[in-house]
């Protein structure tokens, strides 16, 4: 396994929600300041959940020492199955809930400082997130991967954040038919693809698992 093997994951992680407050805050009296402060806060969330689930990880492995390697090796494959399993399943049961929340209505007027808390928030209180990071920060950790490796996850995963904010700058007042197309794809069709990255993660792991 190396770094481009878990960055399919990043797709997990914006799925849903976190796409369609992005389009709202593309879409706001201040897009460029409120999509930044949001794209912060998730960047913020993001990098320090991988970051303590490989920290953990490569401690526990050390710990272990050279002789049990590969017993704990096989436990965190197995550790890392089960977290995918249920990551599929909340994926699965949120499926019909990707709706706008009502609050999204007054991201129109967010500032940076509120956007910046809600991307904050937002992947913090998000179970597929919590999950997602935690599998991808535990199998770069399992496999032996430097921290710097987990970045360009991070960077895929604000990347594809950011896409309302670039089709704005990108395609000015076209934006205005673009941006609810992403919205509405996040909304119905992001849960589908999101499956999709998880069982192809599930067979690499157990590929893992059987060697």
């Amino acid at each position: 396994m190396n770094f481009l093997t878990i960055l399919p994951m990043a797709v997990v992680m914006v799925a849903g929600t976190q796409l369609v407050a992005a389009v709202f805050l593309a879409s706001a009296d201040r897009p460029r300041a409120a999509s930044l402060g949001y794209l912060a806060g998730a960047g913020l969330v993001v990098t320090g959940g991988v970051t303590a689930s490989w920290s953990v990880t490569r401690a526990i492995k050390i710990n272990v020492g050279v002789g049990g390697g590969r017993a704990v090796g096989s436990r965190i494959d197995l550790v890392v199955l089960a977290l995918l399993g249920v990551l599929a399943v909340v994926v699965f049961l949120r499926r019909h809930t990707t709706g706008t929340p009502r609050w999204m209505s007054g991201l129109q007027r967010a500032s940076p400082g509120y956007a910046l808390r809600l991307g904050v928030l937002l992947f913090l209180a998000m179970p597929t997130d919590d999950l997602t990071m935690v599998t991808v920060g535990t199998s770069a950790a399992r496999h032996g991967l430097p921290w710097w490796h987990l970045l360009p996850f991070v960077l895929l995963t604000l990347a594809l954040l950011a896409l309302p904010l670039l089709a704005l700058l990108l395609l000015g007042h076209r934006a205005v038919a673009v941006l609810p197309r992403i919205r509405d794809w996040a909304r119905q069709h992001s849960w589908v693809v999101s499956e999709v990255v998880i069982a192809f993660f599930v067979v690499l792991t157990a590929a893992d698992l059987l060697r």
